[in-house]
């Protein structure tokens, strides 16, 4: 019998890219070939085990699939597709092809319907089959034959799954209950609902009793309660969710089984990647030992690594030499420190151990057992690392000191983030550790691929001696980043900012993490109910409206009722197919022609709002605090604006009724706290009436005057009590729009007026506010001499597009140096109040807690009796936290939720 190996490609991809992810592998010159390392060491690594006579790699494309027509909500939680990943998916398929391995791809279907399609044919013939995916979906399509060769997510540990394995995992008697399971249980990697309250357990009870979920709600009368009301209530839901998660085993293309047979790779093809890609080891494995990276890809200067150095590491593992470390630490004004962790979320991570340096050269690691004793000796360290008279220099110091958090340690002192600094020094290039230990010590570290090997294995399993190098390098890199840093963020001019804004901003952000902010769930789960009557009844709305029923989220019949059936326009935009076009921007210039359009956007929105807030917000609640715990980026955004993630947090709608419901479920941790919302009213354009300096914007806010009002009775000539709503709201969207440089067009098109009558708006705009003018036209010829902008405190945004010859390149430069230091000096403004604030209710021992940070609010869960003091603080600290001519409003809210606090 013969062996075929078939491989879903994207998820080896993914795998591989995350498995590196803090450590990536990188090329001499700074390029992340992670994902290409880590997926063709798994594929040799299979090759070699297995020894197949057939092999194939199956891939998605980016073409929706009838799963995402059906159910546009489908994988909609995912985050976009890391940047570095654009390349290395096609650089991969290069690979494969170089190694004459056969690919598949396929329009309209996944990667899992692909080969769930060529082992049902090999089924048929003398093949012994083998799916390689973490994915638990391919449960389903074992057979007889065909096995789910189950990777680990994170080492290279393999399970085989047969028949029997499946039915004893699953809790199952045939195989094709999985999907029944699955469309009971859902499938949060998906996106797939599921019915609301029936987990694992409960799914494989009812699928065992009632033998598949067709079966299931067509017996609901033999349930009770509240699982009898789900079941009835989301019979479609489920259903829907089954048809998700089944794979479809029927892709229409060729299966020639004999493309797929083992033959000898292209040598001089691999020789060529290889060497691109500088995988020496890789190589030689392959194509043997005669095989090296040319030198010409290599730097012209061979970089050091810990063999060419002198470097004096220890092990640290008695109680005698810690306390001797800590001694030697403690007369230190400042050092170094990195934590080696299994995870890289704080708030799951094990310490695994953590290295001290303080000189070039040197490096203490601590091993931290993984159970017997580990807080014993952490708690060693404790007024060591919360001494605030001691420096600590760390690279992505938010992660350390989150860990070390939530292990119960609060790290103190002046702090030194070499990740931060290199953000302002040169914020578009890479910042992990490897890449600056090769770009400014000519220095190349142990990488984590060579600590963990090939198979990934867990940090715990793997040697102290060999992690103890490794940890200790880490440690003396970064001390000898911070020796030549610090330096040149002095040359820079970036003190201020990095000293005052950044690096006191990390404990903060930590703090807040570690906060989290408590979710009426309850309430989350009746609005979605409500939300699934209303799409029921909008959905009866639109089929009475259009005369028939029809797939609403299939783009090509509901363009067919639109303008076959119901002619709404006379010649409809159609796609590069052929296809009408149904998006938004069609809908809503057919909303005033018929009631079908405006119910479809009200449909579309109220999914949307159910799909990515309403069901999904409650799955992000961490099970030990019952809080959900965002996480914050401070310097990746060009403009230093705080980015949340994991989830974002500050996009939770406020604009629309049904968006303030989901910020009315984010309350107050007991009844003895309530929310005091913090927002800074019309920041950006009292920074624009600083930075210009304009002397009639300024009065207005001086004054206290409402600024869109005075700019309509300037820019319409009319008395300030004349001006009516529609004047008002023209007037707010041509100030917020010169504040991003917009244009006569881009305003015309706003107010939906004329191009010239737009100019005149603008032109009249400029008249009554003249140095407005004048700093836009000055801060673009700074740019053009400089080649950066700078905020208020000194934060920098190179723009080498400035004077490109390419105008659409040149002008969105000149918008963002226009823009840059307004939206940067607002974001550094908020960064100070909140270490201001934070100081403040830390000297204070205060009970209210900062728990959120969205754009230019503050969010704080507040013990009731300290409402005097903290109105006091953060009114105070946020409207001095930079000194300016123009006054700060902060608009304070307290309230019993976050809807009605803001």
């Amino acid at each position: 019998m013969e062996k075929l190996i078939l491989i879903d490609g994207m998820v080896l991809i993914f795998r591989a890219h995350y498995a590196f992810v803090k450590n990536p592998r990188l090329t001499n010159d700074g390029r992340n070939v992670s994902a290409e390392f880590g997926f063709l060491n798994t594929l040799l690594g299979i090759l070699d085990k297995e020894n197949p006579t057939h092999i194939a790699v199956a891939f998605d494309t980016d073409v929706p699939t009838k799963r995402h027509i059906e159910y546009p909500a489908y994988k909609a939680q995912r985050s976009a597709i890391p940047e570095n990943l654009i390349t290395s998916i096609p650089q991969i398929q290069e690979v494969l092809d170089a190694l004459r391995i056969k690919i598949f791809t396929v329009d309209g279907f996944e990667a899992d319907d692909i080969i769930g399609t060529i082992a049902r044919c090999a089924d048929k013939l003398d093949f012994r089959t083998y799916m390689v995916t973490t994915d638990k979906d391919f449960s389903q399509l074992v057979s007889a034959k065909t096995f789910f060769y189950k990777l680990s997510a994170h080492n290279e540990k393999v399970e085989i799954m047969g028949i029997p394995e499946i039915k004893d995992k699953w809790q199952v008697s045939r195989i094709n209950q999985v999907t029944d399971i699955l469309g009971l249980w859902g499938d949060s990697s998906d996106n797939i609902p599921g019915v609301t309250g029936i987990g694992e357990k409960t799914a494989q009870k009812l699928i065992a009793q009632f033998d598949n979920i067709e079966n299931l709600v067509a017996n609901t009368n033999q349930l009770k309660g509240k699982q009898k009301e789900n079941l009835e209530n989301e019979t479609e839901q489920a259903l829907l969710s089954k048809r998700l998660a089944t794979i479809d085993r029927h892709v229409p293309i060729p299966v020639n089984f004999d493309e797929m047979k083992r033959q000898p790779p292209n040598v001089d093809k691999l020789k060529v990647i290889f060497t691109n890609l500088e995988f020496e080891r890789l190589g030689k494995r392959i194509i043997g030992e005669d095989f090296s990276v040319s030198q010409e890809n290599s730097a012209s200067t061979p970089l050091r690594t810990i063999k060419d150095v002198k470097c004096d590491y220890r092990i640290v593992d008695t109680a005698e030499t810690r306390k001797a470390l800590i001694k030697k630490l403690k007369s230190q004004q400042t050092f170094c420190l990195d934590c080696e962790t299994t995870d890289l979320d704080p708030k799951t991570a094990k310490l695994v151990g953590i290295a001290f340096s303080f000189s070039s050269g040197t490096g203490f690691y601590v091993p931290i057992p993984e159970k017997e004793h580990a807080q014993d000796i952490l708690e060693e360290f404790r007024s060591l690392l919360e001494d605030e008279s001691i420096g600590k220099v760390n690279h992505n110091l938010k992660f350390d000191l989150a860990v070390l958090k939530w292990h119960g340690i609060t790290v103190q002192g002046k702090l030194f983030d070499t990740m931060l600094a290199h953000q302002l020094i040169s914020p578009d290039a890479r910042h992990n550790l490897d890449f600056l230990a090769t770009t400014y010590l000519g220095y190349s570290p142990i990488s984590y691929s060579d600590l963990t090997g090939d198979s990934q294995m867990d940090l715990f399993q793997i040697p102290i001696q060999r992690i103890a190098e490794y940890a200790s390098e880490d440690a003396d890199i970064t001390w000898q980043l911070y020796e030549f840093f610090k330096d040149l963020i002095s040359e820079k001019e970036l003190s201020r900012v990095f000293y005052e804004v950044e690096c006191p901003l990390v404990p903060v952000l930590v703090e807040i993490e570690s906060n989290g902010v408590k979710l009426d769930s309850e309430a989350l789960i009746s609005f979605s109910n409500d939300l699934k009557d209303e799409l029921f009844d909008k959905k009866a709305e639109i089929y009475r409206l259009a005369g028939m029923e029809f797939n609403i989220d299939s783009p090509k019949q509901l363009g067919e009722v639109l303008f076959d059936h119901l002619k709404l326009a006379e010649s409809p935009r159609k796609t590069k197919t052929g296809q009408y076009k149904t998006d938004a921007k069609v809908l809503e210039s057919l909303a005033s022609k018929h009631q079908i359009a405006q119910q479809l956007l009200e449909f579309r929105e109220v999914r949307r709002l159910k799909n990515t807030y309403v069901d999904t917000l409650p799955k992000a609640i961490f099970e030990r605090t019952q809080r959900i715990h965002t996480q914050y980026d401070q310097a990746f955004v060009a403009t230093g604006r705080i980015q949340s993630h994991s989830p974002n947090l500050q996009n939770i709608p406020i604009r629309t009724k049904k968006g303030k419901e989901i910020r009315k479920a984010f309350i107050p941790r007991s009844d003895k706290h309530a929310l005091l919302s913090a927002d800074y009213s019309q920041i950006e354009l009292r920074i624009i009436a600083e930075l210009s300096g304009d002397e009639n914007l300024i009065a207005a806010f001086q004054v206290g005057l409402d600024i869109h009002n005075e700019t309509a009775s300037k820019v319409f000539q009319i008395p300030y009590d004349q001006v009516n709503e529609e004047m008002r709201r023209k007037a707010k969207m041509v100030n917020f729009g010169i504040v991003y440089g917009i244009s006569a067009f881009g305003l015309a098109q706003r107010l939906g007026i004329r191009r010239g009558e737009a100019q005149q708006i603008i032109d009249r705009y400029f008249d009554q506010f003249p140095k407005i003018r004048n700093y836009m036209d000055e801060i673009v010829e700074f740019a053009r001499n400089k080649g950066y902008v700078q905020t208020i405190t000194g934060r920098r945004r190179y723009l080498p597009d400035v004077n490109s010859a390419n105008a659409t390149m040149r002008n969105s430069a000149e918008r963002n140096a226009i823009n840059s230091p307004i939206q940067g000096s607002s974001a550094d403004l908020i960064k100070l109040a909140m270490s201001a604030i934070y100081q403040e209710f830390t000297s204070q021992k205060l009970n209210t807690r900062m728990i959120l940070q969205v754009h230019d609010e503050l969010l704080f869960d507040m013990w009731k009796p300290e409402e005097e003091t903290i109105v006091s603080i953060v009114q105070e600290k946020m409207q001095t936290a930079i000194p300016m001519n123009v006054p700060l409003k902060v608009d304070i809210g307290i309230g019993h939720n976050w809807l009605e606090a803001h």
